[in-house]
């Protein structure tokens, strides 16, 4: 019986290392051998899960014809990746990926870095930051005063507490946008309501049109539904959208739904104004799109200044083309599990329906929990405080980057918890491999493209401040030189470092 669960075909397989862009060789650098540099390709997108493990590997001829090399390159290649622990072999089955013996298997999204490794590491991995406390253990508090008459129940509530269901359309109404409770559907989390409607909306094979670049773990849940994903590409700088671009795919490839990011865009931190918002919903509506918009960053504003524009489900008076998903988990913490969705009546009895077969319901006592918050006010002085803390860490990260890595480029966002960087022709995965090296996890540009886009980026979260900025910024200059060298850091392995 073979070993493999999927297979990674000879065209997409190169056009995969295609992406791996290597900044050319200075004076006195020797570049590896054509077999040498194919393996170290294949072990890195192993390493990043952007080729899964267990995932049969193309016959030598056929990836030999793809890259345009010799059968002996590839032969040599996939033998050195045997003798370090990334392949494996059988007769009459084929070659498939592995990881040695001992190593992590690799994650296909961001998930957070095990407390276990916090203490030499530093995580520019998972974009959130700590509670904002006293505000979590008084929400919690509130939550037990208001749990016994819900312990009396059998607790399941597949659309969501009905106060707090209340209470978020109410929330919406105070925006301009008039809301009944019987619109809204209570999840567990942001991801949590994307995957019930990519189940509803996007079947299998099903079109679905993204921005490019987008959110990585949204990008993977689509894609492990059996989502067809197609890009659609950012505006220059943090500007938004290209309209003329989402009229053209919408138009020709006729998606079923589109996700978009508007509120401080995740990874660019982009910004998409009221035209922009008003014409996509309009391309959307014409094209019988259903537009699916994430919300989650909408109060996380930083500068004083900024006018925040009217949320995307404003220019959908019928509700008919527009999806709206909301969470705590971004603006208030990534523990507090609880996200909605707002659709037309009619959308929310089908996903209600529909998870009946899935998770069943929302923890109660987390949803009393950010009851109590809206109710309180308590929200609103902890969002505050969050922006505070997101705003001090971005100037710092940003001063922090501008001094160790001058050759970085960047635009500094308004709000959100992103910085998207070029990396003055470095490859991204290969910095997030040298990363590790000293003590810095950083996600690489492709995880927020499909097939191997950005590989000339990375995405730096603004957790981390002061003097571990200064450290996060440090180990990333010296993840650096070792990419431009192709050799290693020459300095001392990562110090323990307490935040």
């Amino acid at each position: 019986m073979a070993q493999w669960t999927s297979a990674v075909g000879a065209a997409q397989l190169a056009r995969l290392l295609g992406s791996q862009q290597d900044r050319p060789a200075g004076p006195g650098t020797r570049r590896p051998p054509a077999y040498r540099a194919l393996a170290d390709g294949v072990r890195l997108l192993v390493l990043e899960g952007r080729v899964p493990v267990a995932a049969r590997l193309p016959a030598e001829r056929e990836l030999a014809l793809a890259l345009s090399v010799s059968r002996t390159t590839v032969a040599a290649a996939y033998e050195a990746l045997r003798g370090e622990g990334f392949l494996e072999s059988r007769r009459g089955a084929g070659s498939w990926t592995a990881v040695p013996a001992g190593n992590p298997v690799p994650a296909r999204g961001l998930e957070p870095l095990p407390p276990e490794a916090l203490g030499s590491m530093i995580d520019l991995g998972c974009a959130a930051l700590p509670a904002p406390e006293p505000w979590l253990t008084r929400a919690v508090q509130g939550a037990l005063e208001e749990l016994p008459p819900y312990a009396h129940t059998h607790g399941d509530y597949p659309a969501g507490l009905p106060a707090l269901r209340a209470m978020i359309a109410d929330r919406y109404t105070q925006r301009g946008i008039a809301t009944m409770p019987e619109q809204i559907m209570v999840t567990t989390g942001a991801m949590g309501a994307i995957d019930a409607i990519c189940h509803l909306f996007g079947g299998r094979g099903e079109r679905i049109a993204v921005e490019s670049p987008s959110y990585a773990n949204i990008l993977q849940l689509m894609r492990e539904a059996g989502a067809r994903l197609v890009p659609v590409a950012m505006a220059e700088g943090l500007t938004g959208w290209d309209l003329d671009r989402w009229r053209q795919v919408l138009r020709e490839a006729a998606p079923r739904i589109a996700y978009v990011v508007a509120d401080f865009h995740n990874p660019t931190g982009a910004l998409a104004d009221d035209d922009q918002r008003r014409r996509l919903v309009d391309a959307a509506r014409s094209a019988g799109t259903v537009l699916v918009a994430d919300e989650t960053m909408s109060e996380l504003w930083l500068d004083e200044d900024v006018e925040m524009p009217r949320p995307v489900c404003a220019f959908d008076p019928a509700g008919s083309t527009v999806i709206t998903v909301g969470s705590a988990s971004k603006a208030f913490w990534a523990g507090m599990r609880i996200g909605w969705v707002r659709a037309a009546p009619d959308v929310i009895r089908s996903l209600v329906a529909a998870r009946a077969y899935a998770d069943l319901g929302t923890p109660v006592l987390e949803q009393l929990a950010v009851n109590w918050l809206f109710g309180t006010g308590g929200w609103e002085e902890a969002v505050e405080l969050r922006r505070a803390q997101a705003r001090q860490n971005r100037d710092e990260l940003v001063g922090a980057v501008r001094r160790e890595l001058p050759g970085w480029e960047f635009e500094v966002p308004r709000g959100g918890l992103t910085l998207w960087v070029r990396t003055g022709g470095l490859s991204g995965s290969r910095l997030a491999e040298a990363g590790e090296r000293v003590g810095v996890r950083v996600p690489s540009g492709p995880r927020f493209g499909v097939d191997g886009a950005f590989e000339g980026y990375v995405r730096l979260p603004f957790t981390v401040g002061g003097a571990v900025a200064e450290e996060a910024a440090v180990r990333l200059a010296a993840a650096a030189r070792i990419v431009e060298t192709g050799g290693t850091s020459g300095g001392e392995a990562p110090r323990t470092f307490v935040a």
